[in-house]
């Protein structure tokens, strides 16, 4: 069987998904690129006596360093050489989608055209010869589709294998000129005397590189020749004299008069569009006034229908590893010790993991839909002023509403920002979202000491959350993420029917990571702080010391919060307060159960035991301490998972940080105001 080796390239929102999805029968393992967080898949297809490995590049508009994912792409398909580029193009949009094709044809990529959304096109009144398409581009094959439908993938499998066989010779695809022409010619004689270079990289794609300025071609080719990048930097200032105009400006104009040329000749409007139904719909949700309310309302009725079709799911999850399977277990003539290892370690320990399942999956599943509906783009458009302001995008905000749902999938959305700083900060600030794991403690602690104004108290950590995440924010885009905050020239895709195959994959896809990344943590932390509940500097205590607060007073656990109770003594906090934040790190909804077993009561009249031990000053500085505090493993684990373990430590660090001032802020100005 002859494998060929294929990479899926194209803007966002040209239906490389559902393409990809389609040849791979969306089977397809998903990892990291190697050295970022960026997700990569990869499918097989077979066919015949070919075996298809398929690689799912990100959705970019160039092949310049501008973001992580278009530094990946490109050298991917430099480096790893991939037998054939298929360049899915967006017929519809195809003037702005030739600008990749043109970059991928100078880096001589063998590519094949998918010309995909061709019923789009019709509807527009576009009529598109791609025989004319194909020999403007160097008689690369174009093969028009309409994904959505099934229609054209035959013809693209039969022009891949076709393409396969053949080395395509397109080395000069756009004439920049005579004058640069020359340069372009002298850099490239320069370059094949570098050995490292001229067996590694096509040599006028990295000569017109090297005159862009291209940061990341230059520090290449720098580490093998100093003095050519110092005469290229000379050949670059004269040229820039010469023409009037900055080099890459240049170039990329050049690029476009190409496109216009072929546009002229291969598309043909045979009427005039006229309102889209999407025009009409954008009208409204996109409107200066009436977008934001009904973003709002959108969003709002996501996490309704996430969580109240969720409820009863994570109900019978609940009732069936926290009742029935623990029972069973406890009630069991099992040794006391190996009883609570299953039950309070391995039960306790899946039931934590799989009581989210519903709300995440469904969460998911609910933002698929809005993305191949088309809807999430225009969340990113409207809010991108706002969020400018803090030195972030539009993008970062729908990550910051899932945030208060659950922190987990939170990270795991910022994906979808391009730019690394914007995704860093963006993750960083998350934990600050007031995720549903807190409520529990919220909800005890406002509903004991503030009565008629218990509402107002809970209602005030989530708005402390958001204030707090937008100056951080803007602390780390002016201190440590600094750069300008970019902005982005955003398409809108037109709105769609989504597959409900695409759509059910995108959800299991994610829910899947969340469940290997997230779980084993959690699964593993479980069995760790129950291991320590019952040990001790003498040895087991044995398991009765999860329900005698005086034996856990003796547990490593314990004696943490012994240890650490005089650090938080000033926001006059016991140490059961203190060794109950402990369980927090594990899962936030642990604080209430932990804490009521300490104070040897049930959950149901933890309010009375804490009344006493607590004042309103510091009980509300307990609220916000388990706001902002360290993240729950889950949360870290997804972190570390998506920025490393270096960002994951910051995170942990600089939250305790803010939590400990916040909280002690909040004490001394109850001192003040007699409510402590």
């Amino acid at each position: 069987m002859r494998k060929i080796r294929v990479a899926l390239a194209g803007n966002p929102n040209v239906g490389k998904s559902v393409i990809f999805n389609e040849l791979t029968g969306g089977k397809a393992w998903v990892g990291n690129w190697p050295g970022v967080t960026v997700e990569r898949k990869v499918g097989i297809l077979r066919v015949g006596e070919y075996e298809f490995e398929i690689t799912d590049l990100p959705g970019i508009y160039s092949l310049t360093a501008y973001s992580i994912d278009e530094v990946i792409a490109r050298n991917f398909i430099v480096e790893e050489k991939p037998e054939v580029v298929v360049n899915i193009v967006n017929a519809a949009g195809i003037e702005r989608n030739l600008y990749l094709t043109i970059s991928l044809l100078e880096m001589e990529a063998n590519v094949v055209i998918a010309l995909n959304m061709m019923d789009i096109a019709e509807s527009l009144g576009l009529k598109i010869n791609t025989d004319q398409l194909s020999k403007k581009l160097c008689n690369i094959p174009v093969i028009p589709m309409i994904a959505i439908k099934k229609i054209g993938f035959k013809e693209l499998i039969d022009a891949v294998v076709n393409a396969s066989k053949t080395k395509l010779k397109c080395e000069k695809i756009v004439d920049y000129g005579s004058i640069v022409e020359e340069q372009i010619d002298y850099v490239k004689e320069k370059l094949s005397e570098v050995e490292d270079v001229a067996e590694k990289y096509p040599l006028r794609w990295i000569a017109i590189k090297l005159l862009e300025n291209d940061k990341e071609v230059v520090n290449k080719v720098r580490k093998f020749s100093e003095k050519l990048i110092e005469e290229v930097e000379e050949i670059r200032k004269k040229l820039s004299e010469k023409l009037g105009v900055d080099l890459e400006e240049y170039f990329v104009e050049k690029r476009y008069e190409k496109i216009a040329e072929i546009v002229r000749v291969a598309v043909v409007r045979v009427k005039e569009a006229g309102l889209t139904f999407s025009d009409i719909i954008d009208y409204t949700v996109t409107h200066k006034y009436l977008g934001i309310p009904i973003m709002v309302t959108i969003l709002y009725m996501l996490f309704k229908f996430t969580f109240d079709v969720a409820t009863p799911f994570v109900s019978l999850i609940n009732i069936l590893f926290n009742y029935i399977l623990y029972n069973a277990i406890v009630n069991s003539a099992l040794p006391k010790l190996l009883a609570s290892f299953l039950a309070d370690g391995v039960i306790s320990g899946l039931g934590s993991i799989l009581v989210f399942l519903p709300n995440i999956a469904l969460l998911f599943l609910a933002l698929a839909l809005l993305e191949d509906v088309g809807y999430m783009s225009r969340v990113a458009f409207i809010t991108d002023k706002i969020m400018h302001k803090v030195g972030l995008t539009g993008k970062s905000i729908i990550p910051m509403v899932i945030g208060f749902g659950c922190n987990v999938p939170a990270i795991m959305a910022t994906r979808v920002i391009e730019d690394e700083n914007d995704r860093k900060t963006t993750a960083l600030i998350l934990p600050l979202m007031s995720c549903s794991a807190r409520l529990p403690v919220y909800l005890v602690f406002a509903g004991s000491f503030f009565g008629a104004y218990a509402g107002t108290a809970v209602l005030s950590m989530y708005l402390l959350g958001l204030a707090l995440a937008i100056l951080i924010a803007t602390f780390l885009r002016k201190f440590v993420f600094k750069g300008p905050s970019i902005g982005f020239i955003m398409e809108m895709p037109p709105y769609l029917i989504p597959q409900a195959r695409t759509v059910i994959l995108k959800m299991w896809e994610r829910t899947k990571m969340f469940l290997f990344r997230a779980g084993t943590i959690i699964f593993l932390g479980i069995i760790m702080v129950w291991g320590l509940s019952i040990t001790g500097p003498s040895g087991i205590i044995g398991v009765e010391a999860l329900e005698n607060p005086e034996l856990f007073s003796g547990s490593w656990v314990g004696i943490v919060g012994h240890t650490l109770s005089p650090i938080f003594m000033p926001m006059g906090w016991d140490w059961r307060a203190t060794a109950s934040l402990i369980f927090g790190l594990i899962a936030k909804e642990l604080v209430v159960g932990v804490m009521a077993v300490l104070y040897g009561v049930s959950e149901e009249n933890l309010s009375q035991a804490i009344s006493t031990a607590f004042t309103p000053a510091s009980a509300y500085a307990y609220m916000a301490f388990t706001l902002i505090y360290v993240p729950c493993l889950a949360t870290i684990a997804t972190i570390r998972g998506e920025l490393g373990v270096k960002y994951s430590l910051i995170a942990l660090a600089y939250e305790l940080v803010l939590a400990y001032i916040v909280a002690f802020t909040i004490v001394s100005l109850g001192s003040l105001l007699s409510l402590g």
